[in-house]
């Protein structure tokens, strides 16, 4: 079994290849976000690929309703992981968005094939019951997984997916959360494969996620 050490730099040399490894975003604020015009990609996938793909870093932790998920669960299917705030005000809604989008334009068996974990980057601010409503306000309850935590359980995630996250009080807004916004697209058989920043278009999403689920 590898090492922590050097899953986690799996993780930053993917980034890396992608040419996303500065995306961080302040919430509420301005955004260093990559223009998706200079992220490479190939005929295969929209958007951009590892190369070559790495097992997904672990990933387990309870969602919003204290049940217990594990990325390995999903084995078999695509799977889109981010990592936001509920109380985000401009790029996490956005992102939830345009996952909305994308799986509004797939079809029943399409959708299947797909599973979206969401991680917490804000560990005090993210409840159950926000959680709930941010879900419920953006019509993606049932659709899916928000995973929260306490700050340790939060932060040994944050590190193995080479996310960075800090709170920005210089926006006069305690609340605000700095941090990476890219979205990870994994295979069926466990390896991130795909990248995406935090300004994707939905068909991107809905092109790759039949070949992310047969890969």
């Amino acid at each position: 079994m590898a090492s922590l050490a050097a899953v986690r730099r799996v993780a930053a040399i993917l980034v890396l290849t992608a040419g996303l490894a500065a995306l961080v975003v302040g919430c509420g604020g301005s955004s260093s976000s990559s223009d998706p015009t200079s992220t490479s990609t190939s005929a295969d996938y929209a958007g951009a690929t590892a190369n070559p793909a790495k097992p997904a870093p672990p990933l387990k932790l309870d969602n919003y309703n204290g049940n217990p998920v594990n990325i390995d669960q999903y084995r078999g299917k695509a799977v889109l992981v981010t990592f936001i705030y509920d109380h985000c005000p401009d790029i996490c809604p956005l992102i939830v968005s345009n996952l909305h989008a994308a799986q509004n334009e797939m079809s029943a068996a399409e959708r299947k094939q797909l599973q979206i974990i969401a991680v917490s980057v804000d560990p005090k601010g993210d409840t159950p019951q926000t959680v709930k409503k941010f879900l419920a306000d953006h019509q993606m309850t049932g659709r899916m997984d928000y995973l929260i935590g306490s700050r340790k359980q939060l932060e040994n995630v944050w590190v193995d997916w080479n996310i960075r996250q800090k709170n920005a009080p210089e926006n006069n807004n305690p609340d605000v959360v700095e941090h990476s916004a890219l979205i990870y697209g994994i295979s069926a058989s466990g390896k991130i494969t795909t990248l995406y920043p935090a300004n994707f278009k939905p068909e991107q999403i809905v092109h790759d996620v039949p070949k992310l689920a047969s890969s």
